[in-house]
This record gives C-alpha cells, structure tokens and sequence, in this order.
C-alpha cells in the first residue's frame, strides 16, 4: 500500500527536478538565442553595413608571417605561410550588453553577415586555408576575423647573389569592387610594430624573415580609386649549406687545375692529368646542377663562374693536345725515319726520305759495294758530305721550329695560368664581397 503511494509522489518529484535544472539554465542560454535571433532575424548581408551609405567602411588589416614554405625562381612564385586577421565595424550588429545578461562578445557564421571582398593581386593559386565558418561580434559591432592562409603569390625573384641572395615579395590587399568612398584599409597595428614582429615565424627553414614592411596607398584607376596596404616580406637565404657543398668544392677542383701548370707543358701525363680533372668537374656540375636555382630573368653569379672555369680546363687541355700530341710525337716521328743519302744522286742539295722498306737495302748497298767502281772517289765523297750537310740542316730547321711553337706555347701556357690565377682571385673576393653583404642587410 505504502509503495502504491510512493511511486507517483518520486515520479513528481523527478518530474520537478528536471524542470528546475531546466529552468536553472534557461536565462543565459535564452539570452544568446534571443541575441542572435534579433540580431540576424532582419539582417541582410548584401547591403554594407551602414546607416549612412555616404559613410565609408574602415577595414584594420594585419598580418603575421609564420613561415616561408618554398621559393621556386624558375617559375617566380612564393609560397607562406601566414595568419591573416580583418576588423571591421557593423553598424547592424550592436547591441545593449545589459538587455541581454552582460553578454558583450559572441560568434555568428560568417556566411550570414556582410564581409569585405579583400583579396591578394599576388594570388596566383587557391587560397589554402582551414574552413573557420564563425567570426567574433562584440556589443560595439567590431567584428574580428581571423585565418590562416597558405599564401601561393608571383614574386619578381633575382638569384644573382645566390646563395647570398636577399628577396623582396609583396602582397597586396585591396577590395576587389568596392572603391575608397565605400571601403577604406587602414593598419591595425602600427608599421613598426608589424615590420619587426617575427614571434610566430618559424626559423628553421632555408630562408631567414627579415623585416615586414607596409604602405599604405590608393590605386587610381578609370572605376575609381582603390585602397590597398602592401605588406613587403624581406628575407635572406642561409647560405651555409651551398658554401660547403658547391662553393668549397668548386675551388677545390679550381686550385688542384692550377696545380696541372707545373706540370712541364711536353710531358704526356699533364693530358691525363687535366683530363681527369674536366671529368671531375663535369661530374660535380651535373650532380649540383639541381641545387643552383634557374631563373629565366636572371642567372646566378657563380654560374658564370662555373661556366668560365669550364673554359679554362677545355682551352688549356687543348692547349697541351696540341703541344704534346703533334709537337713532341712529330719530333719522334721524325727521328725514327732519317734522311738517306743515295750515291749517284745527281741532285746532291735536295735529300730524300726513303720508306722504311727500302731503308735497310739502301743502307746496304752503301756499305757493302753494291755500285759502280771507284768508289772512294772524291767527287763520291763531297757528294756525301753535302748530302749530310743538308740534312743537318733540315735537322736544324725543324728542332728550331719545334723550338720556337714550344716557345709561343710555353708563353700562352704562362698567360693562361695568370688569367685562371686572377679568375680566381675575383670569384673568391666577390663570393667573400657578398657574403659580408649579406651579413649586413
């Protein structure tokens, strides 16, 4: 019986409770429905938000680069990383905090208010961006919006310095319809507090951010003129890791070359020894070509370089080809087939080479009396003489003209090494100029 009794009082009582705890959080929650719905409930997103349409909307951009993702110089982009952030007033969206249980500050869905058309002239990708659907609305009608952006944008990159180069791209915000009597820019922060804040970049890429610069100026154009702020990103290449790789090597294979010139120029292992070096260095190029970056408008500095050392080795290989190859084996050539004398030759001042097959028979026919009688005559004997004579002479002839080329050799060889000592001298003093240029910006 008591149970009978008992069981609907407890379902009372439950029944009391929820509603208690129900209407204990209904006044907080009721007030941001009953915000939201009044403030959205006549709003309408295609009009811009102002009383007085001659009113022109102020817009307060900032931005904070967080990272610099990649430079691609052949193709001229950059791609950042940064955090993007937009406040503006909505003269439809305020409202008195006290009517509405002190609520100053809540979050509507961005894609039912009215949002500047503010883009990036530099844009030339999608904009890579998390989806953040909600913007922050105080009582006032100061509407943050906030969002990181993957940035891919045209960038007038100069690689002439690599790997000291230092760039400067831009990106340029501005409205893409409305003009400076309907919506104006303006900095949320002061230039020099934007130009010196790297608290969020991350430094641990390949290039250091230097400086973030802006301006702030109007574009005219034939609709009007157009507010723009543009944000200049200054930043530097670290140049440590090309200097051991390309630059060190590549005086390396520059100073062992130089060492090939004390060499004697008529020795035949300087061909071998040059060449091993010109395989060398094609070998190095080809492996490094990827690391040196390629630009249509500009080409680096130490390719030039690189280029020219080429044409040292090449011009001074072929320089000893021609001294060794057709002076030195010419000169042998020529000792292993002397001129012969033939008796009865009635053309005494001219000699003859005799083939080789018909050397040994000559020979013997002088030696061993295969000719007419009276040899020991001393008509025979002058004829002889002069024979020998003469060919002293072409002997004389030729060493002096070996001679003289390997003297106009010897000299070129000499002026080619002073021109690859001073090339040289200017690669490595120009690579140390920049540097410290770079170590100065």
């Amino acid at each position: 019986m008591l149970a009978s009794v008992m069981a609907p009082l407890w379902a009372c009582i439950l029944v009391a409770a929820g509603i208690l705890a129900t209407d204990t959080h209904h006044p907080r929650d009721s007030a941001v429905y009953h915000l939201s719905k009044q403030l959205l409930q006549k709003y309408h997103k295609e009009v811009r938000p102002v009383y007085n349409w001659t009113k022109a909307t102020t817009v307060y951009l900032d931005l904070f680069v967080h990272a610099i993702l990649d430079v691609d110089a052949e193709n001229q982009i950059l791609k950042t990383s940064v955090w993007y952030w937009e406040v503006w007033n909505d003269e439809f969206l305020s409202w008195n905090s006290s009517l509405f249980d002190e609520i100053r500050e809540i979050s509507l869905p961005l894609s039912a208010i009215w949002a500047p058309d503010i883009i990036i002239n530099e844009f030339v990708d999608i904009e890579r961006s998390p989806d953040l659907p909600y913007v922050y609305v105080n009582s006032s009608g100061t509407i943050e919006n906030s969002k990181p952006i993957q940035v891919v944008s045209a960038c007038s990159l100069d690689t002439y310095a690599f790997p000291f180069d230092v760039q400067n791209c831009s990106l340029t915000f501005k409205s893409i319809l409305h003009t400076v009597e309907d919506v104006d820019l303006a900095f949320l922060r002061s230039p020099e507090d934007i130009k010196h804040d790297k608290k969020v970049f991350l430094n641990d890429s390949e290039w250091e951010l230097l400086s973030v610069s802006s301006t702030y100026s109007i574009l005219q154009s034939s609709a009007g003129g157009f507010a723009q702020i543009q944000f200049n990103v200054v930043m530097r290449r670290h140049p440590l890791v090309y200097v051991v790789s390309l630059l060190i090597p590549n005086i390396f294979l520059m100073l062992v070359d130089l060492g090939s010139f004390y060499v004697p120029p008529n020795c035949q292992a300087r061909i071998v020894f040059k060449t091993s070096v010109l395989v060398g260095y094609t070998v190095f190029r080809v492996n490094m070509s990827n690391q040196v970056p390629r630009s249509v408008g500009s080409t680096p500095l130490i390719g030039h370089f690189f280029s020219i050392c080429m044409a040292f080795l090449v011009l001074s290989l072929a320089k000893s080809i021609v001294l060794v190859k057709f002076l030195h084996d010419e000169r042998r050539g020529g000792q292993e087939q002397p001129f012969v004398c033939l008796r009865g030759d009635t053309s005494a001042d001219r000699p003859r080479v005799e083939p080789r097959a018909q050397r040994a028979v000559v020979t013997e026919s002088l030696f061993y009396g295969e000719h007419p009688a009276q040899p020991g005559t001393l008509k025979e004997i002058c004829s002889q003489l002069q024979c020998i004579n003469n060919y002293l002479q072409t002997q004389d002839q030729t060493d002096q003209q070996e001679a003289e080329w390997l003297v106009l050799l010897s000299r070129f060889d000499r002026l080619l090494f002073r021109s690859y000592l001073f090339m040289l001298g200017l690669y490595t003093i120009t690579l140390c100029s920049l540097w410290a240029l770079w170590g100065g910006v």
